[in-house]
Formats: structure tokens, C-alpha cells, sequence
């Protein structure tokens, strides 16, 4: 990799980190491309992105940044996932790593603030918008269905 192409990586980093609302840092050490690829499409499913890192490069590029206190996870085979809504690359990332002890969880950070591998789990565990929109609209819409189902059982009994 020349000159050139690292201050883009940087450049492109620098402004991920700037647009981001969270960030999620883990070591991915023994995953195949193949594990690489299905982890990266179920991040991309829920609208969250993943990138594999250059750890020097990194650590520049969060200089500046809310996410800079995560300097110090940057070691190993490092991996991110970041996106703008809080609960979709912690649940991504977690989930993944239940069903492939490979991929571990080693931080993040949220706004201004760092998280432990806990506190993403923790978020993790909370639903997703998609999830709550329609656990409204079926807590709006039960009452309705259950009258629709008297009143036709009632007009039903009526005609016997």
C-alpha cells in the first residue's frame, strides 16, 4: 500500500468515524473469507457497516474523532462495525459471536462515551426499531380484531 492510498484510507476512516453514532471493535482471528463475508452481509441486513482494519491507520484516523478513547483497542486482527442507529451493529456483532467463538467482542463506544463488551451486550438485548414499530401496530390493531371477533360471533349466534 503507497502514500497515496493510505491517506485515503485515513481520509475515509477519519470521516466514518465522524458520521458514525456507534462503533463496535472486535478481533476476528481465525474466520475464513467465507465467515468474513456471511458476518459482513448480516451487518449490512440491518443497516450497520463492517470493516476489517489497519490498526496504525486507525488509530490516526480516530484522532479528532468522539470515538478516540478507543485508541488502546487496536491491537490484533481488528474489525469494526459502525452505523447511526445504536442497537443494529451491537446486535449484529453480539449475535454472530454467539454462534462462532472466533469473533470477539472487545469494545466499543457510543457518542463520546466507551462501552464494555457488557454494555453492547446489553444493547444488543434491546429490540430493534423494526421490532418495536411492530409490536405497536399489533398492540393497535388487537383491540379492533378482537372486537371484529365478537361482534361476528355475536351476529353469527343471532342468526342460529
Amino acid at each position: 500500500m503507497n502514500r497515496e492510498e493510505k491517506a485515503q484510507l485515513l481520509s475515509e476512516l477519519n470521516e466514518l468515524f465522524t458520521k458514525s453514532e456507534i462503533v463496535v471493535v472486535s478481533h476476528y482471528k481465525g474466520l475464513t473469507v467465507a465467515e468474513v463475508s456471511e458476518l459482513r452481509d448480516n451487518i449490512r441486513k440491518v443497516g450497520a457497516g463492517f470493516k476489517v482494519t489497519k490498526n496504525r491507520i486507525t488509530r490516526l484516523a480516530l484522532k479528532g474523532t468522539n470515538f478516540e478513547n478507543l485508541i488502546d483497542l487496536f491491537k490484533g486482527p481488528t474489525a469494526i462495525a459502525f452505523a447511526n442507529d445504536p442497537i443494529s451493529a451491537c446486535k449484529a456483532c453480539v449475535e454472530f459471536a454467539k454462534t462462532n467463538e472466533k469473533l470477539i467482542v472487545v469494545g466499543g463506544a457510543m457518542g463520546t462515551g466507551v462501552l464494555s463488551v457488557e454494555e453492547i451486550k446489553k444493547l444488543a438485548a434491546i429490540p430493534s426499531m423494526d421490532e418495536l414499530r411492530a409490536k405497536i401496530i399489533g398492540l393497535l390493531q388487537a383491540p379492533a380484531a378482537q372486537l371484529a371477533r365478537v361482534t361476528k360471533a355475536y351476529s353469527e349466534k343471532e342468526a342460529a
